[in-house]
């Protein structure tokens, strides 16, 4: 058997979190067994789907690497074959009529409450013939479910659960305007695609119930079904927008790596040991559903960046910089001059040690990208330079100039730390009271990568502009 797994999200809004984390595990377990992973988008609810909304899900999933095997099935769009199977089931005695009007549903409802008895269908239509029928009523389709015995679903990750089918009642397959309801929708679709596991959120686990029942009307193959639980906010409720239930593409925002949200995603309900960082390639070959546990994972977005700063050291710098730069530049208001990337290229494997978003990185290189004097940040750098911190970067530039053209072009970090040594010592000042007004001097900021480094990458030149500047 070929594994065949599909996510199926509605397009109502943004791919949040927990649907990403229902991707990936999808995804992965299609990869696993060496199966596929399906992608359908669940639009029948005109009144909600957008196409904005399908768009954000189709470039979040691409962002965060999860492609999809062949094309997109819209459920929208097979409506026909949706109702053939509901017709179909009416022919064999599965499904009937129900000429019940809206008015008759509500006061059977507002009897059922009255009494203290659950809200169901009671099946008044279920036996009866449509010769009854009422003039100008148009019928629903209704499932003729079992009304004894009871529906098992041997869960793979919840194990086995059990429904008295006396509970359930004849739900609607088609309405009265001829469209099919998601329940019908859902089971048709999976079977038309082949889905032989079904992996999604526990919330979806009493329609499985449901859906169970046409599937075994129908006589097909029922698939395999493992409903995960859901990711709970660090304080354990519901996840909310207070904990970072955000769209996946307000993560990118935020800076973080696809790959490090994978990771993250990956460890949220499912475990291999006491592993924490785990490739793309180990996911594939560890994961299975028997690492998923049946409580609510709990998401902290303290873990996240954490993680997502190891990503971020350890990415080679060629892959990082096309990611960074478009940062840097809509920070700048322009584009990078070729003096300025090259500078980036030479601090990118500095500063991405001290940096834990591609939001941070890109403010801790700016500087390097910047022509002339950079800004300075705040009170506290500002406060940096006093009349005196002034006139020693007045006196380091010209002695760092002198130095430098003893060098021979030999301006590394070595030589500049050993010069600002120097000069620190013929001043009879401590080394602090010379770096810290030479970094905000050069970066703008109280707060940088190593000083020596900093001198070095932007060179004799800028450096004595930046120190002459910052002296007034």
């Amino acid at each position: 058997m070929t594994v065949v797994t599909r996510f199926a999200p509605s397009p109502t809004g943004f791919l949040h979190i927990g649907g990403a984390r229902t991707a990936l595990f999808n995804w992965l377990f299609a990869k696993h067994h060496g199966g596929k992973y399906l992608l359908r988008i669940e639009d029948t609810d005109r009144a909600r789907s957008t196409e904005p909304a399908i768009a954000a899900i189709l470039d979040g999933l691409s962002w965060l690497g999860l492609p999809h095997d062949g094309e997109v099935t819209y459920q929208f769009s097979r409506a026909a074959r949706h109702a053939e199977v509901a017709r179909q089931m009416l022919a064999e005695g599965n499904a009937y009529h129900c000429y019940c009007s809206p008015q008759e549903l509500d006061e059977m409802r507002a009897a059922q409450k009255a009494a203290g008895k659950p809200m169901r269908y009671d099946g008044r239509w279920r036996d009866r013939d449509a010769s009854e029928a009422p003039a100008g009523v148009a019928p629903v389709i209704r499932l003729k479910a079992p009304q004894t015995g009871q529906t098992v679903i041997k869960d793979l990750v919840q194990g086995e659960v059990t429904v008295e089918n006396a509970q359930l009642d004849d739900m609607i397959l088609l309405r009265a305007d001829g469209t099919p309801t998601y329940m019908l929708a859902v089971v048709v679709d999976d079977h038309d695609m082949g889905v032989t596991h079904v992996i999604r959120g526990d919330d979806h686990l009493n329609n499985a119930f449901r859906q169970l029942q046409i599937i075994r009307a129908m006589g097909w193959p029922e698939p395999a079904y493992a409903h995960i639980p859901l990711i709970h906010g660090p304080d354990g409720a519901k996840l909310s927008k207070r904990h970072g239930a955000l769209g996946v593409d307000a993560y990118r925002d935020m800076g973080l790596l696809p790959a490090a949200l994978r990771n993250y995603l990956l460890r949220l309900g499912w475990g291999h040991g006491d592993d924490e960082i785990i490739s793309t390639q180990q996911a594939i070959e560890w994961f299975d559903l028997d690492g998923v546990g049946r409580s609510p994972s709990r998401f902290d977005m303290a873990k996240l960046v954490n993680l997502n700063a190891h990503y971020l050291r350890e990415m080679p710098d060629g892959e990082l910089l096309p990611m960074v730069l478009p940062r840097i530049e809509e920070k700048l208001g322009a584009a990078v001059d070729p003096i300025g990337l090259e500078r980036i290229k030479l601090g990118l494997g500095g500063v991405k040690q001290r940096s834990r978003t591609l939001i941070e990185l890109a403010d801790n290189l700016v500087f390097y990208a910047r022509p002339g004097a950079p800004p300075i940040a705040d009170d506290k750098a500002r406060a940096v330079l006093t009349a005196d911190a002034k006139s020693l970067l007045a006196k380091l530039a010209a002695a760092l100039e002198a130095d430098a053209s003893n060098w021979a072009g030999n301006w590394g970090e070595k030589q500049v730390e050993d010069a600002v040594r120097r000069f620190a010592e013929s001043m009879g000042v401590k080394l602090g009271q010379v770096a810290q007004p030479l970094r905000v001097a050069l970066s703008g900021s109280t707060v940088s990568p190593g000083i020596f480094e900093v001198v070095a990458i932007l060179g004799p030149a800028e450096t004595r502009a930046r120190l002459q500047a910052a002296a007034g």
